[in-house]
């Protein structure tokens, strides 16, 4: 038994040697050192750019139990109703699972039922919203899924507006089409203030008495570079939780679904990319100049400042590669926005990293496309690198 146990001992140590070695040589080439997680499922993502860091089977369908209300919360306060009162519908009272306890009748703000669905995680409250705001839960979930659609969450179906488990297996989702939610979620000015809140008085209309709730994501009071987040779980999709953090100028996403070590695999998670991982700006707003040698100027601009997380090695080996659709006119949608003139294709180590719209300035007489192509030639051939 003690040859055993000591047999074990050195395997472990020998493994733990492996380990370190190999971090120690990513440290050395400037890659990230290697990170693994308990999750079945799990995705980190830059907020910003979008640009995926970690992923572990992101695109696998799978059930995602209470992360479901991150949409739920979001169609409620585009819906502009967040300040008008809500009577309690008796359909929402008495669901399923956790709840903030709503009664028929009983009158609150909208606003009061999304604070009590984020940080409570109420199956009532996201059966009062849906009715609340499209007249049934049934025409709240077909809103939901148009979002998804618009959203490219191309492989997610709700079947409801809580994540409880639907008996047909149609309410599902993956990592990344969550984490592509919560990126746009948090563009929003109010989601972001509801999905940080660690606690919030809801008073019920006429009454003295008042509810007061505790955000349910432990990494809110754990966790000094927390920005938000929702738990979930259920006994077939197991422990989900979507949370953010932001350190100096790095904001990130994760998702994890099926992690029993989720509080965990979070902080792990944050800490191995603002150890790894620093903002750079790639693209700056406006004309792309340098073009090559001689030339100050062209008609090519970006309507943003362009940013990513880039660790030690990719900034070493970037390249850009330049695209142009066969115009050289300034050309507009119908609602007056221009369509691009092309993309400029950003690569780490051949892989593109960033996609950035190109437009065209006001045409100038005499320069046609062709002389445009000629200069875009010289863009791919390296010379206007930004």
């Amino acid at each position: 038994m003690r040859f055993q146990l000591r047999q074990i001992a050195l395997a472990a140590v020998a493994l733990l040697s492996i380990t370190m070695a190999a971090a120690a040589a990513a440290r050395a080439e400037g890659k990230p050192a290697p990170i693994e997680v308990s999750a079945e499922s799990a995705i980190l993502m830059d907020g910003t750019s979008g640009r995926v860091l970690f992923e572990k089977d992101a695109h696998k369908k799978m059930r995602i139990a209470s992360i479901t209300k991150v949409m739920t919360a979001i169609l409620a306060i585009e819906s502009g109703k967040m300040d008008q009162t809500v009577k309690v519908d008796g359909r929402a009272v008495g669901t399923e699972g956790s709840s903030i306890y709503l009664k028929a009748g009983e009158k609150l703000k909208l606003r009061d039922l999304v604070y009590g669905l984020l940080l409570r995680s109420g199956n009532d409250a996201a059966v009062a919203i849906a009715i609340a705001v499209a007249g049934s839960e049934s025409g709240f979930v077909r809103l939901m899924n148009e979002k998804a659609m618009e959203l490219g969450m191309l492989d997610t179906h709700f079947a409801n507006p809580h994540g409880l488990d639907d008996p047909d297996g149609n309410h599902y989702s993956t990592a990344y089409d969550m984490a592509l939610l919560t990126k746009y979620a948090r563009q929003n000015r109010t989601f972001r203030t509801i999905f940080k809140a660690k606690y919030y008085s809801a008073p019920q209309e006429g009454e003295r008495w008042e509810r007061k709730w505790k955000n349910k994501n432990k990494l809110l009071f754990r966790y000094k570079y927390s920005t938000g987040g929702k738990t979930g779980f259920t006994k077939r999709a197991g422990r989900t939780l979507i949370s953010t953090a932001s350190k100096r100028d790095l904001d990130l996403i994760a998702v994890t679904l099926n992690d029993g070590d989720d509080w965990r695999d979070h902080m792990n998670l944050f800490n191995w990319a603002f150890q790894n991982y620093k903002m750079t700006e790639i693209v700056h707003k406006g004309r792309i100049t340098n073009v090559r040698p001689g030339v100050n100027e062209n008609r090519l601009y970006v309507a943003r400042d362009v940013k990513v997380p880039l660790n030690d090695e990719e900034k070493d080996h970037l390249s850009t590669a330049v695209t142009l659709f066969q115009t050289g006119k300034n050309e507009k949608r119908a609602d007056g926005a221009p369509f691009p003139a092309g993309y400029l294709y950003v690569k780490a180590d051949g892989d593109v990293i960033e996609k950035v719209p190109l437009f065209y300035d006001p045409p100038d007489k005499g320069r046609g496309f062709w002389q445009l192509f000629g200069v875009v030639v010289q863009m791919i051939a390296g010379y206007g690198r930004p």
